[in-house]
């Protein structure tokens, strides 16, 4: 009995944290203002670490702890002061341009995630319960990053959709028993690298534009034919 509680315990723990993430993930969507979309990718990297770090204790892997660590210090932490500061030295306007109005989004939010559950289930009937719900989860905040990427229209936005879109991959990684740290290691470092990149992208188009518009990426093309 004692055995039932503290596995009931676990699962329940592991999918509230996993439906934290996705809760989040909405909330990205959601947004009008650029400061609460950031805010609101830290508080998912928060859940996020806090996920891993359940995970750790769960399957007795002490490596998930790192994963926490960089997760929260990094993503949680790092990153989104690095974002507002851009936000500042730039003077990006508040406002979140969306090429989809705000509930057209959502509902298109649901139908992916009804989606991800679809594809997720039928196709690990074999697998522990926890290790289903969990990467039904992933796999919705991964596609919800990407919807977040595809129907906004500020750069920064974007990145933001593309970073939410790793912390999915990151759930799904720590959710499955026996995940070599190295991989989950190597996708934190290409974020980081990437996320440097596009910071000298933002410089490079407000420079060249005194806009962060996503539409000027067409003027840039012109420009070389």
């Amino acid at each position: 009995m004692e055995r039932m509680a503290i596995g009931t315990l676990s699962y329940d723990a592991a999918h509230l944290l996993g439906a934290l993430v996705l809760a989040l993930s909405f909330g990205l969507l959601s947004q009008r203002r650029l400061g609460p979309v950031i805010n609101a990718y830290a508080m998912q990297a928060i859940v996020l670490a806090a996920a891993a770090a359940w995970q750790a204790h769960v399957q007795h892997a002490p490596e998930l702890y790192l994963t926490a660590a960089v997760a929260l210090g990094a993503k949680g932490v790092a990153m989104p002061l690095a974002l507002h500061a851009i936000v500042r030295r730039l003077r990006i306007g508040k406002s979140v341009e969306t090429a989809l109005g705000i509930f057209p989004t959502m509902a298109l939010g649901v139908a992916l995630v009804a989606l991800a559950v679809l594809v997720v289930l039928p196709t690990t009937t074999q697998s522990q319960t926890l290790a289903r719900d969990d990467l039904s989860l992933a796999l919705s905040v991964v596609l919800l990053g990407l919807l977040m990427m595809i129907s906004r229209r500020t750069a920064i936005t974007q990145v933001i959709g593309f970073l939410s879109l790793e912390n999915g991959l990151i759930l799904a990684a720590v959710s499955v028993n026996g995940m070599p740290l190295v991989v989950e290691l190597s996708v934190a470092v290409l974020v980081l690298v990437g996320f440097v990149v596009f910071g000298v992208f933002f410089f490079r188009i407000r420079a060249e534009f005194d806009s962060l518009e996503t539409d000027h990426l067409d003027r840039i093309g012109s420009g070389h034919r």
